[in-house]
């Protein structure tokens, strides 16, 4: 979005490319970035928006969301399971407690994004998640900002990158010590966990998340 990748969310970073829905072998709609790659097609035909609710599994999109910023969401599915190694599962307890030797390890390691500030960040974005327990935690937190309606996009040009309610959790975030958890950021988790349902219209995944009608 604010830059030629348009930064956070696969739908962004297709949108320059092409914009209308894709028919595939398979005689099912997408949109066109779930149509370029066989791991990007899984991913949108298995989990992209459907509706997370605990707390590992939001603080592990959480992460990867920030770590995406100025990459490809393709890159961040192949070093998935990397990542998950890296940070013992995204469990916030235990990446809470990690310590600067750990910092170090993962800025060692290979499989992943070595990037200083967004290990910093996802490391002190742990113990922050564990002060939201005491505001009912992370999940109920998060679904707090849900807005009233979704969008109904016919194309990708018409799907928003972000949102008033993206604009409010990311301050409400920041402010509880969360990092990089820009508006946009937030918009592509809100997208991702089915908060809104950005499906296009003619999309088969369309309202598949139970969440809206």
């Amino acid at each position: 979005m604010k830059s030629d990748l348009h930064n956070k969310t696969v739908p962004r970073l297709a949108r320059a490319k092409a914009i209308h829905p894709v028919k595939g072998a398979d005689g099912l709609i997408r949109p066109p970035w779930a149509a370029s790659d066989g791991l990007l097609q899984h991913y949108y035909d298995n989990e992209w928006g459907m509706p997370i609710h605990d707390e590992r599994g939001l603080f592990e999109r959480l992460s990867l969301e920030a770590f995406q910023s100025g990459l490809s969401w393709l890159t961040i599915l192949r070093k998935r399971e990397a990542f998950r190694r890296a940070f013992k599962h995204f469990d916030p307890d235990t990446v809470a407690a990690f310590t600067d030797h750990d910092i170090e390890r993962l800025m060692a390691d290979a499989q992943i994004i070595r990037n200083r500030a967004k290990i910093i960040a996802t490391v002190r974005n742990a113990r922050a998640t564990l002060k939201l327990r005491e505001q009912g935690g992370l999940a109920t937190f998060i679904w707090s900002f849900k807005p009233q309606s979704t969008p109904m996009p016919k194309s990708m040009d018409e799907v928003p990158t972000v949102s008033e309610q993206s604009l409010a959790l990311s301050k409400a975030l920041k402010e509880r010590g969360f990092r990089f958890v820009g508006p946009t950021t937030m918009y592509a988790l809100m997208e991702a966990v089915g908060m809104v349902d950005t499906h296009l219209l003619e999309s088969h995944r369309r309202g598949s998340s139970g969440v809206w009608a």
